[in-house]
């Protein structure tokens, strides 16, 4: 295998499925066809046994060889916005840390994303549910409840992410909660907070990450 084929097989560890789109994306987005190219590729390591296809999606999905997760598992959907995150990541800078689905102690909170942006550690949430506040409230207490954990005890805690279209009413002393519709909005604001100040237009959110 080439260093690409690698690199494909470990994003797919990583991740634990993506679309074709994504890899094409990803992997190929350099290259004047990069749906063929993948297409191609792709193929190639499907019929050699390197990685799992499932085509009851369009575009196919794949999976590490070997994977238990179901090839119609209601995961998928999931799993591939957490992929979308990392791709509007992407497009502004490479992420030295993006960890999918970070473990903690059982109770604490489960987030679907550890990463680092201009050095600030975030937890990233991605809402594909519209959950009712007393969840959400509960989703706020466990993050305190991480954050006083042993685990933080000697670092400091990573700021809260939350990407959903739905704004919850979130009050918390103890953790620090972002709400936005999309990575892009995120970055562009962040970006804008740290410009010379300027009178910002009404409505506009400005991110204080540092």
């Amino acid at each position: 295998m080439n260093k690409r084929d690698m690199a494909i097989i470990k994003d797919l560890e990583r991740f634990r499925v993506m679309s074709r789109d994504d890899i094409a994306t990803i992997h190929f987005g350099k290259l004047k066809n990069p749906i063929t190219s993948a297409n191609m590729v792709l193929k190639r390591l499907a019929r050699d046994g390197q990685i799992d296809v499932s085509k009851s999606f369009s575009p196919f999905v794949y999976f590490p060889y070997g994977s238990i997760m179901k090839r119609n598992s209601t995961k998928i959907p999931h799993f591939l916005s957490l992929v979308d995150a990392y791709k509007q990541i992407s497009h502004y800078y490479t992420p030295r840390k993006f960890q999918i689905e970070p473990k903690f102690r059982k109770g604490l909170a489960e987030p679907d994303i550890y990463t680092e942006f201009n050095g600030t550690s975030i937890f990233v949430e991605v809402q594909r549910n519209v959950y009712s506040q007393k969840v959400m409230d509960q989703k706020i207490e466990r993050y305190a409840a991480l954050r006083y954990s042993e685990e933080f005890r000697s670092r400091q805690f990573p700021i809260v992410l939350m990407i959903s279209t739905t704004r919850y009413d979130i009050k918390s002393q103890d953790v620090r909660v972002f709400q936005t519709e999309s990575i892009h909005e995120f970055i562009r604001n962040a970006q804008r907070s740290r410009q010379p100040s300027k009178k910002p237009a009404q409505g506009t959110i400005k991110y204080k990450l540092g």
